[in-house]
């Protein structure tokens, strides 16, 4: 085996499983807060740090990586994420809304510095025309994984319960662990200079819109997809957990095949205004389905199928290109840069997701959704022009 392959399979066999751990989490936690009692906005506090450590953690992250090499930021992901699950094996009356703030926010901060690795690495793996297919087949292969996370996060807690599910997940990440402190490469995606700090912050005119455009997007799928549909199932169809993980889980699990699927399902060049136009529409459709009370819950599910292929595609040609934009010497930092974007996008979306639910609905959450998704568009459609990639869709 070559070791560009050898090396590409130890980062996404490392990513799978930490993304596993880091979906179920989720479920977990909102499922067995919300059996306790606590409320939509509550819940959404719950990720607050999470959220906000991983805009933190993607620009220092960046940084760090290019200087210390990724295989260690990848490890110390993996390691603070084991301390993020010790902390919630603690006795039920210790988890407080405060305490798990501060276990999410080592878990937020574990889960950027993976991420962030793991798409770096990519780069120096894998020749440029072949890049959109290998970007295309980690994200989708760990949006999967993520989705599987949620539904063994949902099954799990009704089988076994909270504390019986974090104990095995903190088992199984740590044989992860001492694994990948064995066999990942140490100069595994080192800058030939150390970068100074100040070059955490793009000057690159494309990778600063893209980003701005990445913040939006992701937004606007958090906005009502993160806490306010899993509580609105609850709430107003009064569904059990395994119901609202099952559909979560096998929309996430949809979500990463179209993403992996994605340079062959686009034909040409990626164009994301064509791709975000029909985008724009979806979350009106099922805002509308949702108000007048359109056959709940077949149309949600429909609405969320068509949502998530649409999502998929534009998400999928946003993650190619930000690895095709950044420097070759110092990845880290450009990506970094970028998944900032991402996590401030996603920290923005759950805290709407949360208070605009609580205070007004799930059909005003749809809107803004809509409205996230237009000013993305918006500001990522004078990259089509730019034409800088002549073999995005090279197989």
């Amino acid at each position: 085996m070559r070791p560009e392959i050898r090396q590409y399979l130890l980062v996404t066999g490392n990513y799978w499983a930490f993304t596993l751990t880091d979906g179920a989490l989720r479920m977990l936690v909102v499922l067995h807060f919300y059996s306790l009692g606590y409320g939509a906005l509550d819940i959404a506090l719950m990720f607050l740090f999470y959220e906000f450590f991983g805009v933190v953690t993607n620009l220092v992250g960046g940084w760090l990586g290019a200087r210390v090499g990724l295989n260690r930021t990848m490890n110390i992901g993996l390691a603070l994420q084991i301390v993020a699950l010790g902390m919630l094996l603690v006795p039920a009356e210790w988890l407080t809304v405060i305490w798990v703030m501060m276990a999410q926010a080592l878990s937020g901060i574990a889960k950027d510095l993976n991420k962030m690795s793991a798409k770096s690495s990519i780069k120096g793996l894998v020749v440029d025309g072949t890049l959109f297919k290998w970007v295309a087949a980690l994200t989708g292969s760990k949006n999967a994984l993520k989705g599987l996370g949620f539904f063994l996060g949902a099954g799990s807690l009704a089988l076994f319960g909270f504390q019986a599910t974090i104990a095995g997940m903190a088992g199984l990440l740590t044989l992860v662990w001492v694994f990948s402190l064995i066999t990942l490469p140490n100069a595994m995606g080192k800058a030939s200079a150390k970068p100074k700090f100040s070059e955490v912050f793009s000057s690159d005119p494309l990778i600063n819109r893209l980003s701005a455009a990445r913040t939006f997007l992701f937004g606007a799928r958090d906005v009502w997809f993160v806490v306010a549909l899993p509580v609105f199932l609850a709430e107003s169809l009064n569904w059990e957990h395994w119901q609202t993980g099952t559909l979560m889980a096998s929309w996430v699990i949809g979500y990463g095949a179209v993403q992996g699927f994605a340079p062959k399902l686009i034909r040409g060049q990626p164009r994301l205004f064509a791709l975000g136009l029909p985008l724009i529409a979806m979350p009106v459709v099922i805002a509308l389905c949702v108000y007048y009370s359109l056959s709940l819950p077949l149309t949600l599910i429909a609405g969320l199928v068509v949502f998530g292929v649409l999502f998929a595609l534009n998400s999928s040609v946003h993650s190619y290109l930000i690895v095709h934009y950044a420097r070759q010497d110092g990845v880290s930092l450009d990506v970094g840069f970028y998944y900032m974007a991402n996590a401030m996008g996603r920290l923005i979306g759950t805290l709407l997701s949360g208070y605009v639910y609580q205070v007004y609905g799930l059909v005003e959450c749809l809107l803004i959704s809509a409205l996230m998704l237009g000013l993305a568009t918006w500001i990522a459609a004078p990259l089509d022009r730019l034409n800088r990639d002549s073999s995005a869709t090279s197989q």
